[in-house]
């Protein structure tokens, strides 16, 4: 039976993914900062049917001892590691960037870039060992080179992230290994992390403008996780991408627009 480690998965997309490859029968190990989300998280997802088991343990991606920890969990309850996949991340303050502080900077290139790159290293690793695996990253706004005030740190790690996975997969080919590097593209998920930045401690505000688009273009995480679960399981190829949100599927959304009212901002 496979076994898939998802960081931070017990909320939003990574714990939506977790539960699509526990359905596919897949071993789902859990794993996020908040001990007590963890838990609930687990719990629930021992709900849905499913084969495999489900282990959860804390882990701080900024860490490189903690994400070497959850490997060695990981691979202590199951023998290996199928499938790593980097989605823990922090959004950043709507602010320009000579307004962050450096607290702000550093938590941002710590968790959503130098946290990816070191779960992406300490996978490989283990995989290396085994022979085989699949190691995958969360696109974001910038991995494509947009840009948009508010977001430009953000952005900057994600298109780092691009270059490091690109480089990746590209190494695990030259090498001749039988490990697959690619990414995930959800586009906009409709979730808290939209509103929130430096790990839930800092509300952002979200305008009029910005919450049209993402009314037109977002949706809910559990839609987008089916697509990109069933795109993992089926995967034998290396330097993959697979996006939800293509262009075709925006300029699509946006045609059809003044027909599909949707308000994920509503109050009740």
């Amino acid at each position: 039976m496979k076994t898939v480690v998802i960081t931070g998965s017990a909320r939003g997309l990574g714990y939506e993914m977790a539960k699509c490859f526990r359905a596919s029968g897949y071993n789902v190990v859990l794993s996020d900062l908040n001990a007590e989300k963890l838990e609930a998280s687990k719990s629930t997802l021992l709900e849905v049917q499913g084969e495999g088991t489900v282990e959860a343990t804390t882990c701080n991606v900024s860490k490189i001892e903690d994400v070497e920890s959850l490997c060695a969990f990981a691979v202590d309850k199951y023998g290996a590691i199928d499938v790593w996949i980097n989605n823990a991340g922090v959004n950043q303050p709507n602010k320009a960037v000579y307004e962050l502080s450096a607290k702000e900077i550093d938590l941002m290139i710590d968790v959503d870039l130098k946290g990816a790159i070191y779960g992406a290293k300490v996978a490989y690793a283990q995989m290396k060992k085994q022979g085989f695996g699949q190691v995958y990253a969360i696109d974001g706004y910038g991995s494509n080179d947009a840009m948009m005030l508010g977001l430009s740190l953000y952005g900057t790690s994600k298109r780092g992230l691009t270059y490091f996975m690109n480089a990746l997969a590209k190494e695990s080919e030259t090498m001749g290994d039988n490990i697959q590097v690619g990414r995930l593209s959800p586009g906009i998920m409709i979730t808290d992390f939209l509103v929130n930045a430096n790990n839930d401690s800092t509300k952002v505000e979200l305008s009029e403008k910005t919450k049209k688009v993402y009314n037109i273009l977002g949706d809910y995480p559990d839609i987008i996780a089916k697509f990109l679960v069933k795109k993992v399981v089926a995967n034998k190829k290396n330097g993959v991408v697979f996006s939800w949100l293509t262009n075709v599927k925006a300029f699509r959304r946006f045609m059809c627009a003044g027909f599909n009212k949707r308000d994920f901002f509503k109050k009740d």
